[in-house]
């Protein structure tokens, strides 16, 4: 390995470096369009059953904000697929990966909202008691740990 590699990372065009991390992009976004696409799937199901007539109307709430944010998530996710196709051959694959990677940071931004509201509609569901607000923190603490936090960590103790 030469200094400047050892400087710099990678010897690479713009371009080739675009390249790089619109792959990279694209593999992040598949994992986190599976599971949003999944969870929004099960949601829009709960309305069709016979236990969505039972729920009150704070849940009934709860779960209305759920879908759409679950429809936002969803949106935000498969944005960049979209933005790669309206704009694949036009020379502009920088401003892509860049426009892309700011979908995907809102899209798990949502992601976070549509789990945790998942997470307390099923909790009130299920149980009526008073914990349940602490657990569906406690989670999206662990939430934001594992997609924020660390990662931003990371980027600032290891990046000269």
């Amino acid at each position: 390995m030469t200094e400047r590699e050892r400087r710099t990372g990678r010897d690479e065009t713009a371009d080739e470096r675009a390249d790089r991390m619109w792959g990279e992009l694209l593999q992040e976004v598949r994992v986190a369009q599976m599971g949003v696409q999944i969870l929004f799937g099960f949601l829009l199901t709960v309305v069709f059953t016979p236990k969505y007539d039972t729920l009150d109307g704070t849940e009934q709430t709860i779960y209305i904000v759920t879908v759409v944010l679950g429809a936002a998530a969803t949106g935000a996710l498969i944005g960049p697929v979209s933005l790669h196709r309206l704009v694949s051959g036009r020379r502009i694959k920088p401003q892509a990966v860049t426009w892309a990677s700011r979908l995907t940071f809102v899209g798990l931004i949502l992601l976070l909202a549509v789990m945790a509201a998942s997470l307390l509609l099923i909790l009130r569901v299920a149980t009526h008691d008073g914990y349940v607000p602490w657990l569906v923190t406690g989670v999206v603490v662990w939430y934001l740990l594992c997609w924020f936090v660390l990662p931003l960590w990371t980027r600032r103790r290891y990046t000269e």
